[in-house]
């Protein structure tokens, strides 16, 4: 079995991180984490420009190794191993979780109600939402 669980690197999403890595140990499924990176675009001279592109990607793979630890962390204070892998995706992030777990054959998605967007957008769990209404496999999020 294969659980993904994407995450934002908030305070919810280590939360989600969590309780998906006890439900993985459970079920002995592999933990799949993934990041969105999704950054800011300006169109400069008709060209599109992604700023701080570089920054981007290192911050992504430092919340994925914090996720990484945190899963880790679970499976040992159970006594138990866990099997780990992490992906850094790109695009708009409900498009892109849904999209990875059809790629990879998620048995189950995890995300958090709400992450670090919540102080731009005003819309409750609007990622979360729409990763339930575009995923075809069960979906839980943690709230």
């Amino acid at each position: 079995m294969r659980y993904l669980i994407a995450t934002d690197g908030s305070t919810l999403g280590d939360e989600a991180v969590r309780y998906a890595a006890r439900q993985a140990v459970a079920f002995d499924a592999t933990l799949v984490i993934a990041h969105v990176l999704t950054p800011d675009s300006e169109l400069i001279d008709g060209m599109l420009v992604l700023p701080g592109e570089e920054a981007a990607v290192e911050e992504g793979e430092r919340v994925l190794e914090n996720a990484r630890s945190v899963a880790v962390d679970v499976a040992d204070g159970e006594g138990a191993e866990i099997d780990v892998e992490t992906q850094l995706l790109t695009g708009r992030p409900a498009d892109a979780i849904t999209e990875f777990a059809d790629e990879t054959a998620a048995d189950a998605i995890y995300v958090g109600h709400r992450g670090l967007s919540e102080e731009r957008e005003q819309v409750v769990g609007s990622v979360a939402k729409s990763v339930v209404d575009k995923a075809v496999v069960p979906v839980t999020v943690i709230r």
